[in-house]
């Protein structure tokens, strides 16, 4: 044993073990080292089937050393890790989330203003007041997207300090000259999920509460949109770009127009529900001279707070579906479904390209789940109702083909 190794262990040892003894029967005991990352291991069976109880009352027990514990379980074997307590985390500057969030707000609205068919023939870009005016225009997809946003990481903050996890308040991208004017928003957890049942709170609330605004959001801008031709002919060097549908899309314009869209000028001999299938995965045949919505910018706002939900309910890693999975699943078997979720985002980009990014994206960093404190504590009934709750909506807003380019 090495010099390091010995002053690493300078611990009580009895002490600890008597302490955990009162709630884990003990079978075996392993010294640690700084290499395996704990104190001592305890191999056993907890005392009492109330393992969250036990994990609260022996964590504050342990807290006066400076010490915690990590609960464990292999193979239907539970062990028990004593490492040392993590430092308290440090929150950043309030000043930087204000910054990004006015900026985003700025690149948003400039984004907006870019969709808005308001005639801006009068107004003189070269100079700072006509540029503001412009800017003003977008208003109204501004705030169906910051709002949108805004729902969705607020409720993975409100509910992660209502679990007693510090996180950061959110920090918004601003992305100028793009499709929705940011790259979204995050936020940071500083510590560790006590349990599954706190990891799956705080990963699905983000997207729920998102959703109850994202809804409304696109109703009312559908609501504010028409329905016009699709040019059957495009003129040279012209580009148009068909929003993709999810079934809570084409759920949506059909509740406001009374028909699915884009309607095509001819179904080319094929069934209805054939094409639609078809035309649902892959993009095609592109409905030249027929029918779609002239989408207005807060029915922009709201497609795109479904497309930005969908991402993040995608059942792998980090994104907050990946966290329902592993929760519901096990790491196990979350490892067993990885395969089949990156083999179909490879898939899905013979038909859109942007689903070989992601599928890069989550091959590099899919592959690792959080690990909560306690991951001994079960998942109740009620948690597993609202995790496959997660995965349905998943599969409702998920957009096969979320931009169709007709040239």
């Amino acid at each position: 044993m090495t010099d390091g190794d010995q002053e690493y262990l300078q611990v009580d040892t009895e002490n600890i073990t008597h302490i955990v003894n009162r709630w884990f029967a003990i079978s075996s005991v392993t010294a640690g080292k700084p290499r395996l990352g704990f104190r001592v291991r305890y191999d056993g069976r907890l005392r009492t089937e109330d393992s969250e109880a036990a994990y609260d009352q022996l964590a504050e027990a342990l807290s006066p050393m400076d010490l915690m514990p990590l609960f464990r379980e292999q193979n239907g074997d539970q062990f028990i890790l004593i490492v040392d307590q993590r430092p308290e985390p440090k929150i950043g500057p309030i000043w930087v989330n204000i910054l990004l969030f006015v900026l985003t707000i700025i690149s948003v609205m400039f984004t907006g203003a870019m969709f808005s068919d308001a005639d801006t023939s009068a107004l003189s870009l070269s100079s700072l007041e006509g540029i503001f005016r412009y800017i003003l225009l977008g208003w109204p997809f501004a705030l169906g997207m910051v709002g949108i946003l805004l729902a969705h990481e607020l409720g993975h903050y409100l509910v992660g300090r209502s679990r007693g996890v510090k996180v950061t308040l959110p920090y918004f991208i601003p992305f100028p000259f793009s499709a929705f004017g940011t790259m979204g928003a995050f936020i940071s957890m500083k510590e560790i999920p006590k349990n599954k049942k706190h990891l799956l709170d705080i990963g699905i609330a983000g997207p729920l509460i998102g959703l109850l605004v994202t809804i409304p959001v696109l109703m009312i801008g559908l609501n504010l949109s028409t329905v016009g031709p699709i040019a059957a002919e495009m003129p040279e060097g012209y580009v148009q770009f068909l929003e993709g549908n999810s079934l809570t899309y084409l759920l949506a314009k059909y509740l406001t127009f009374g028909e699915l869209l884009p309607q095509p000028a001819s179904y080319g001999g094929l069934a209805p529900a054939l094409y639609w299938v078809r035309y649902f995965f892959t993009g095609r045949p592109l409905p030249l001279g027929g029918l779609d919505v002239q989408i207005h910018p807060l029915a922009w706002a709201g497609w795109a707070g479904l497309f930005v939900t969908a991402i993040n309910l995608i059942p792998a890693g980090q994104l907050d579906g990946g966290h329902i999975l592993y929760v519901l699943l096990g790491k196990k078997n979350a490892k067993k479904i990885f395969p089949f979720i990156l083999g179909t985002l490879v898939a899905l980009g013979f038909a859109w390209q942007g689903w070989w990014l992601w599928a890069a994206l989550i091959f590099f960093v899919g592959q690792y789940h959080a690990e909560p404190l306690d991951q001994i504590t079960p998942v109740d009934r009620k948690h597993k109702i609202l995790g496959v709750i997660a995965l349905v909506v998943f599969i409702l807003i998920f957009i096969p083909v979320p931009l169709i380019i007709i040239q």
